[in-house]
């Protein structure tokens, strides 16, 4: 299973060096020097990793054959992509990657059926779990131990305990929505659910990581 583990940012220096924006919980383990990583575009791929360094709280690399500032700033934009055991969970038990929560369906801690998570979108402060609804539209549950206490992968379901308002809100922008709009509301909304067809965001998402990836 092919996820996308990090985006290509801006050259840093003279010497090939890219800053990263890092889209998966275990950079020490995917991003280390020595990985190979294929890429998006495909011809700008593999590049393997030869060093990697923390400067002003930004992952920083070099890879192979990329010796100078003109090289990194072609791979500006490019998404690298690790191959994983589709069965490999993250070492925290308390995190999961992104594809074991797609589909999960959420209930709320009274029994509630809320929908099912159709993507992970990871923010800079924090990840929200996006909710398709059985009408076709969403909701947003943030994703902290607070709000869900409850990631049950056997029963494939997720149980969250929204806070007062947050469900309440979407109801009441559908309600609005379709009020404005004759009073129908579209349920042709798509699952992007991937950053391209054949791979999806690695991000071992944790319920108490308010941090994102």
């Amino acid at each position: 299973m092919q996820l996308v583990v990090g985006r290509i940012g801006r050259a840093h220096g003279i010497k090939g060096e890219v800053s990263v924006e890092v889209r998966t919980d275990e950079p020490e383990l995917r991003l280390a020097p020595g990985a190979v990583l294929a890429t998006d575009p495909a011809a700008t791929g593999p590049l393997t990793i030869a060093t990697g360094r923390v400067h002003s709280g930004r992952l920083m690399l070099r890879f192979e054959g990329v010796a100078d500032r003109t090289a990194a700033e072609a791979l500006r934009n490019t998404l690298l992509i690790a191959e994983v055991d589709p069965e490999q969970t993250p070492e925290d038990p308390e995190e999961f990657y992104d594809h074991q929560l797609i589909d999960l369906d959420v209930v709320t801690v009274d029994g509630r059926e809320v929908g099912r998570i159709a993507e992970i979108s990871h923010l800079p402060y924090q990840d929200l779990l996006i909710v398709r609804r059985p009408d076709g539209t969403e909701v947003l549950i943030p994703f902290v131990g607070e709000i869900v206490p409850e990631i049950d992968l056997e029963e494939q379901r997720a149980v969250i305990d929204p806070p007062p308002g947050l469900l309440e809100e979407a109801d009441a922008e559908v309600a609005t929505s379709g009020e404005g709009a004759g009073g129908t509301t579209s349920g042709d909304a798509t699952d992007d659910g991937a950053t391209d067809a054949d791979a999806t965001d690695d991000g071992a998402t944790s319920g108490d990581d308010a941090d994102g990836v």
